[in-house]
């Protein structure tokens, strides 16, 4: 076990050894609950590499009496998944205590559509108890389906104090680092690199551990780790806390209108080999979230972008990201359609479903039609302008304002547009 990596052979077996996600797996945490009474229902957990989302996962295998099955999206298709629901189909018949099978799939967010949906009639139905885990928002790369079949669980980057915690357990607890002489000086850049992942941490500990020579003292010090990691560079981190820094930048110059700065964390991004696409999906949901009604070609033109990445990858690709990236951190920027869904999605939350108001049901039947189903609806090609007006919203929410323009010169016409045309009449 000693040639397995540091962060392998530091695996937390247990709860008790788990560091991190107090929110989760803390006393009284939803997924420690739901371990310690071995009833698992399926969910998927969302966070950056190295917060320990496979090793729940693990550990769940380890305490469950429940048949348990893993699966990579990486590496898998739509008959492994058959496959491993075949078994489980038949797995869970022989346990009559009701633990039903569990299927961990690994990166699902790299699941086709066609590969979530083979997933879907085994989880509806209880033949299998999915976990899932992503690095990427699970709203944007998992279907709705699968999503309203599995809650999400956020995990999030270790804090300091959690970082120094499992320093500790590594040089005290591993086979190899307690068998030789530590001093740790500081660990200012030995926590900055690791940025809250578990797993850089202790690489850089493997590190420092491999490039001492037997006998010598490992030394834990700002120095040593920032020498040790320049003489083995790694600037862009794809699948790390970089990653996830240079995006979180990226998106902010454009939304500060900066092309400057967003050409320049562009740069960073396809010198680091990041994925074309991912960046373009980024950019179709900023052109929607930050610039939205204040200039819809931009909506037109990130989504010509990641269109055109697919057809022509790179390097050539990377000139319309960059034609994107300049136009998008130029443009005109408005957040009003962003928040005027989030503000009614709020209300929905909040008030329930209300009734579809009479005069705008559909009626198909003639029992509806004696229901009053569309009764007195203005048909509005009817009317001068294309216009009439009437209401649409349920009656107690009569009145009520989700979307609140911008100002920007498109939405200042819209909203006058908006004025002429209903006037008093929605106050």
């Amino acid at each position: 076990m000693a040639l397995a990596p540091l962060a392998e052979r530091l695996r937390p077996r247990t709860l008790d050894d788990y560091v991190g996600q107090k929110h989760l797996v803390g006393e009284g945490g939803i997924l420690r609950r739901m371990i310690e009474s071995g009833n698992v229902a399926s969910f998927i957990l969302w966070g950056p590499p190295g917060v320990g989302k496979t090793t729940i996962a693990r550990i769940i295998a380890n305490t469950t009496d429940a048949p348990f099955y893993t699966l990579s999206a990486v590496t898998s298709g739509v008959k492994d998944v058959r496959e491993v629901i075949d078994k489980c189909r038949r797995d869970g018949g022989m346990f009559s205590g009701g633990a039903r099978p569990i299927l961990f799939i690994d990166e699902i967010h790299r699941f086709s559509k066609s590969q979530q949906d083979s997933l879907l009639g085994a989880v509806e139905s209880g033949i299998v108890t999915l976990i899932g885990a992503t690095t990427e928002n699970p709203s944007f790369e998992v279907i709705r389906p699968l999503l309203s079949r599995a809650q999400v669980y956020t995990l999030r980057p270790l804090e300091q104090p959690e970082l120094a915690e499992l320093l500790d357990r590594a040089l005290s607890t591993d086979s190899v680092l307690s068998q030789r002489k530590v001093a740790v000086e500081s660990t200012d850049a030995l926590f900055r690199y690791a940025g809250g992942d578990a797993r850089k941490l202790l690489n850089i500990l493997d590190l420092l551990e491999q490039s001492s020579a037997h006998g010598e003292e490992i030394v834990i010090s700002d120095k040593t780790v920032t020498d040790r990691l320049q003489e083995n560079p790694q600037a862009y981190d794809k699948n790390g806390e970089m990653h996830y820094d240079i995006i979180s930048a990226f998106i902010k110059s454009i939304r500060g209108s900066d092309p400057d700065a967003a050409i320049y964390w562009l740069a960073r991004m396809i010198s680091g080999g990041e994925d074309p696409e991912f960046i373009a999906r980024r950019l179709v949901i900023l052109a929607s979230e930050d610039i939205g009604l204040a200039n819809p070609n931009a909506l037109l033109l990130a989504n010509a972008t990641f269109d055109v990445i697919q057809k022509i990858g790179m390097p050539e690709g990377r000139i319309p990201l960059a034609e994107c990236t300049v136009y998008l951190a130029c443009s005109a920027k408005s957040n009003s359609a962003y928040m005027a869904i989030d503000a009614a999605l709020a209300e929905v939350q909040k008030s329930g479903n209300h009734p579809v108001p009479l005069h705008i049901r559909n009626a198909p039947t003639s029992l509806m039609k004696k229901l009053g189903y569309g009764e007195n609806y203005k048909y509005a090609h009817d009317y001068p302008g294309n216009f009439v007006r009437q209401q649409f919203l349920p009656d107690s929410l009569a009145g009520t304002h989700f979307w609140n323009p911008c100002s920007n010169p498109a939405e200042e016409r819209m909203d006058q547009l908006q004025k002429q045309r209903w006037g008093d009449f929605k106050h």
